[in-house]
């Protein structure tokens, strides 16, 4: 990778984004690109285009897209399929008519079926039904997957995919309303510490097992992968190990000092029992994970503290 190439990152100031830039930048990428939402709507066809052919990338990471956890995915299905597909559509086919040279396309893990046989590997995509709860966010990001895999087909360029596991870290969304498990669980514990709440409830039985990896990871991973890959297939990015939705709860309540009880509200949906990522393609690579769950969550916390004034909340 050339370190004085423009390099656009699109979605920069969201949580992958924005650790993306970070490490880039960290890396000695001297033209980082980015735009807000505010400034360049993906969704706009016109625009989009208008500003590839300004800014004349050479390098794409493409991490804009619409996100939320079980309740938003569930209840705005056609917002969460509409918008994505129509923001990569956008984006890739600008990134090919100004041709950039490579192009990493960032997916989720909720692409793989919901009863994928555990840990999931790459070639589990497009074998079984997919979870209902967020299948049209999956349908979304097959989509990309597969306009990447066409590119390398029809025009040899090396576009590459990565699929990762349940993100987490600084510059998440802690919405209670559209944030994923892990941000939605420091809000709500480190509330009831700081009121004294006697008990948390969360949604569902706490059985399910989920992996977690810190985004600066993620980041860590994307640049390692546009370094050292080349294939057509999409690539896992995790840890390889996972924890269930209680032990997860233990963590965040020992990580903001909360004391209280923890029940369970069995009313509300598990999602997939179990989402354990196969990351042997990466780790073969050399690529391995450096931050851990109890690390990640406490400064994490700790970031979520420090900036009450600018987070999503």
């Amino acid at each position: 990778m050339d370190r004085d190439a423009v390099t656009y990152i699109a979605g920069h100031r969201g949580l992958v984004g924005s650790a993306v830039w970070r490490h880039l930048e960290s890396s000695g990428f001297a033209r980082l690109v980015g735009r807000s939402s505010s400034k360049l709507d993906l969704k706009d066809r016109d625009a989009t285009f208008s500003f590839f052919a300004e800014t004349k990338p050479r390098y794409v990471v493409l991490a804009a897209a619409k996100v939320g956890g079980i309740l938003a995915n569930n209840t705005y299905p056609v917002d969460f399929l509409s918008d994505n597909v129509r923001i990569q559509v956008n984006v890739l086919d600008a990134a090919l008519q100004h041709g950039v040279e490579r192009v990493l396309f960032l997916g989720s893990s909720c692409i793989y079926p919901k009863f994928a046989e555990q840990p999931i590997r790459e070639d589990s995509l497009l074998t079984g039904h997919l979870e209902p709860t967020n299948d049209a966010y999956a349908i979304a990001k097959i989509a990309g997957i597969l306009h990447v895999q066409a590119v390398r087909r029809q025009y040899g360029l090396p576009w590459i995919s990565a699929m990762p596991t349940n993100l987490y870290g600084p510059g998440d969304n802690f919405d209670p309303a559209g944030s994923h498990v892990m941000p939605a669980m420091i809000r709500r514990y480190d509330e009831a510490a700081a009121a004294g709440a006697p008990v948390v409830t969360n949604w569902g039985s706490g059985a399910p097992r989920r992996e977690f990896l810190h985004v600066d990871d993620m980041a860590a991973a994307c640049l390692h992968l546009l370094e050292h890959y080349d294939g057509p297939g999409q690539v896992n990015v995790g840890t390889g190990t996972d924890v269930t939705i209680k032990e997860l709860a233990g963590v965040v309540a020992a990580a903001v000092g909360y004391e209280g009880s923890i029940e369970w509200d069995t009313s509300k949906p598990d999602g997939t029992p179990r989402k354990l990522l196969d990351v042997s393609t990466l780790r073969g690579s050399g690529w391995e994970p450096q931050i851990s769950l109890e690390e990640g969550v406490r400064t994490t916390v700790e970031w979520y503290r420090t900036h009450a004034a600018d987070r999503r909340n």
